[in-house]
């Protein structure tokens, strides 16, 4: 579907519209960081500051006054399921990888995308510290916005697993990736907190994979890193290689995600598939 709205879609204002509102919300965010924020908890281990309900707030309202026709999907706002009638949307995380945030640790992002027809078609990942800004859609291309610079990104070429830098996460590693990298013969390995920085890290050539095989993911973890990944030539599937959908109202990821630069994506996919399985999950039911 990408390939046949890139010959239909000019993205490009949307594409600068999101990069000024992820810039301005990396104001407000850094604002806290660097002072305090109060910590509450949604649910156990699932926590969320005023830092991520102000940039919620900000960029919510920016789009709402820009594009007042677009449903909206935000992780810090109530979904009323009104998007569902829309062909477009945007999907928000205005701060994801909020541990990290607490931690004081720079590994957390901003990601604003924009799913059509269920289609990730556009993204932007912003890092407030230290202030780097990855950018994409159909039709664009991918690139990193770095001290008022924009260098083009394209993912690896890397085709042999056993040279290829697999990126993990920092504050969860579950027992099945560990047996994923084993049976892919993956040695080298980096860590990193917030998913679209992950994925950011791939666009970047700075590593090659990254299986996520389990259903933690959303809808606003996935739409702006998806957009960018694609732009910049990588792919990002389920765990058993199905197309990542948007828009939908089950807002889960319960097929989990594989990232990668594309290049053995179904060897990769089928691999982690088999693993799945014997840990006793399957394409049906995902991991719950």
């Amino acid at each position: 579907m990408a390939e046949k709205l890139s010959t239909t879609l000019d993205l490009t204002a949307e594409l600068d519209f999101a990069k000024q509102v992820a810039r301005e919300a990396s104001t407000i965010v850094t604002t806290y960081y660097i002072g305090s924020s109060e910590v509450h908890y949604k649910a156990p281990g699932d926590p969320v500051t005023e830092a991520d309900e102000s940039a919620n707030s900000h960029i919510v309202s920016r789009i709402k006054a820009a594009y007042p026709d677009d449903g909206i999907l935000s992780e810090e706002s109530k979904d009323d399921l009104s998007r569902l009638e829309k062909e477009r949307v945007w999907i928000v995380d205005p701060l994801d990888g909020t541990k990290e945030f607490i931690a004081r640790n720079g590994e957390f992002s901003i990601m604003i995308g924009l799913a059509i027809g269920g289609e990730a078609v556009m993204g932007v990942l912003m890092q407030p510290d230290p202030g780097i800004l990855y950018a994409g859609g159909v039709g664009i291309g991918a690139y990193l916005c770095e001290d008022d610079e924009e260098i083009p990104l394209h993912v690896s070429d890397i085709q042999k697993l056993t040279q290829m830098m697999v990126v993990s996460s920092r504050s969860h590693r579950p027992q099945i990736v560990d047996q994923v990298r084993k049976v892919l013969h993956i040695t080298k390995e980096r860590v990193s907190g917030s998913v679209g920085l992950k994925v950011g890290l791939i666009s970047r050539q700075l590593a090659d994979l990254y299986v996520h095989p389990s259903p933690g993911c959303k809808e606003w973890d996935l739409c702006a890193p998806k957009a960018v990944l694609e732009a910049a030539g990588g792919v990002m599937t389920d765990c058993w290689g199905n197309p990542i959908r948007f828009n939908k109202r089950d807002v889960r990821a319960h097929n989990g995600l594989v990232a990668s630069n594309g290049v053995r994506h179904d060897f990769i996919v089928a691999n982690v598939a088999r693993v799945c399985e014997e840990f006793g999950y399957n394409e049906d039911d995902g991991f719950w």
